[in-house]
């Protein structure tokens, strides 16, 4: 089959996901990596500079273009390439940034991600093969990773920004293994007699495969990949000891809280309620009681003051909260996608929350963290931020230690599952009947990309990012509420 270098990563990862890809690609599943791609796209152009001015082989449909344009580059005797293309057979590769330095040819694969994974070091070796197969003299290959310690002020470093890992004699040493890898998954591949599927760590890692579902049909459900937190890997040792379906998985060893989540799924059990531990909680708030809520958004590339790469950056709160007097109010910010957020929202929350009044987030560590920063970064705010920071509660603990737990919940305490399982049916707290953003990761990705919008579309994004995030904190109220109503039954 003809391969890339994503096919090939994906053939090491499981060739039956290349078999599927051919044979069945009508029962793959959409798998969301979109923000990833952002990011992947936005390092790339910001790396083409990291060895001064380029040629970039623009991307053609047509392979063969591709290769000709960068046969035509390669006539320089010292020349920078971005996305120089080769085949070799029916392997075809483009190199992030190829250095040709006379005879020596260097090869440098970028990553947005701030480590260094297996599956980089496959994507390298399978360059350095489809090179050396066509006699260029590779003399040094790199993977280039995001320094996550760097931090941006007044402009852009790019030789502190990126990491360059040399990779040379691993590539070397890896070149025979990888004819090897591309004769098996060519073979596997060629056979349209369907295989088994196994069923490993390699369905989760490096990348969630979107074929999971199909190779897994046959499994009784519900069944242990259904258990919410239990990780990956010790779902993949449960199924391997026999331990497959909620039946067999209540004789096995695992922890208590998910037995709970099995044993209420499977007999369809009444809710848990622990009024005491629930009152106990409820007793440490006070009024006015703030509900607050960030959304924030990373930059691979970091453009603002003191910021690191993939940094939590906010540019938006909700904030509903009951008066002394027990009265729901409402307050809100949303910043300015072309500047830093950052101060006017950290000047708008201090004035929004007065000073020593209790303050409820959901999963508060995350709200914690997002005021620790700005305490860090503006001095003159520090004692109104920390004074914050200090009455932060959070109203996941009566679900993370199952004061309350119902079956749809499904064994999550996240607020997604929680809200629905609380409030069933009720269609102001759904959020699939929001416009436009309706999770943290599209609130992100939109505020991200607004300036690329027209007005009218970014006047709509707007509303649909307030109407998000309002929804959050009134969610957080809902809950609040239903939890005094229970230790008043």
């Amino acid at each position: 089959m003809n391969l890339s270098k994503s096919k090939y990563c994906n053939g090491i990862q499981c060739k039956k996901m290349l078999w599927l890809d051919k044979y069945k690609s009508d029962v793959k599943e959409d798998v969301d990596n979109s923000s990833i791609m952002d990011n992947g796209n936005d390092v790339h152009e910001v790396a083409r500079k990291l060895f001064g001015d380029d040629i970039n082989i623009q991307f053609n449909e047509n392979l063969n273009v591709m290769i000709e344009d960068t046969k035509e580059a390669l006539k320089c005797d010292k020349v920078v390439i971005t996305e120089a293309s080769f085949a070799y057979k029916n392997n075809f590769c483009s190199v992030d940034i190829l250095v040709k330095d006379g005879n020596f040819y260097d090869i440098y694969e970028v990553k947005s991600s701030t480590h260094l994974k297996d599956v980089f070091k496959t994507d390298l070796s399978y360059q350095v093969y489809v090179l050396t197969k066509l006699g260029y003299n590779v003399r040094k290959s790199f993977v280039v990773i995001i320094n996550s310690n760097y931090e941006y002020h007044d402009h852009l470093e790019l030789d502190k920004l990126f990491i360059k890992i040399d990779l040379t004699e691993e590539m070397i040493d890896k070149q025979k293994y990888i004819e090897d890898n591309i004769k098996g998954i060519n073979d596997y591949v060629d056979d349209s007699k369907e295989k088994e599927s196994v069923i490993s760590i390699n369905c989760f890692e490096p990348y969630k495969c979107p074929y999971f579902k199909y190779c897994t049909s046959s499994i009784d459900k519900p069944n242990v990949f259904d258990i919410r937190s239990l990780s990956n890997k010790k779902k993949i040792e449960l199924y391997n000891n026999g331990f497959k379906n909620y039946k067999e998985l209540l004789k096995s060893n695992i922890n208590d809280k998910y037995k709970m989540q099995i044993e209420y799924d499977l007999n369809n059990k009444q809710d848990y309620i622990d009024k005491n531990k629930i009152k106990e909680f409820l007793d440490t708030l006070s009024y006015p009681l703030y509900f607050l809520d960030f959304e924030t958004f990373q930059m691979s590339i970091p453009k603002y003051e003191g910021v690191k790469p993939y940094m939590q950056v906010p540019f938006q709160y909700s904030l509903h909260y009951y008066d002394k007097n027990g009265v729901l109010k409402h307050k809100e910010f949303l910043g300015d996608s072309n500047t830093d957020p950052r101060r006017s929202l950290a000047e708008r929350l201090v004035k929004d929350i007065k000073k020593d009044t209790c303050i409820l987030a959901y999963n508060m560590s995350f709200e914690k963290n997002v005021i620790k920063n700005l305490a860090s970064l503006y001095p003159d705010l520090k004692d109104d931020l920390d004074n914050i920071y200090n009455n932060i509660k959070d109203l996941m603990i009566p679900f993370k230690n199952r004061y309350y737990y119902n079956k749809d919940m499904h064994g999550s305490y996240s607020i997604k599952y929680v809200l629905p399982a609380l409030f069933k049916d009720d269609p102001t707290l759904d959020y699939h009947n929001l416009d436009l953003v309706h999770n943290g990761s599209e609130a992100m990705n939109i505020f991200a990309n607004l300036s690329s919008y027209s007005a009218d579309e970014q006047e709509k994004i707007r509303k649909s990012l307030l109407e998000y995030c309002c929804l959050d904190t009134y969610a957080m109220v809902k809950i609040y509420d239903y939890l005094n109503d229970i230790v008043k039954e």
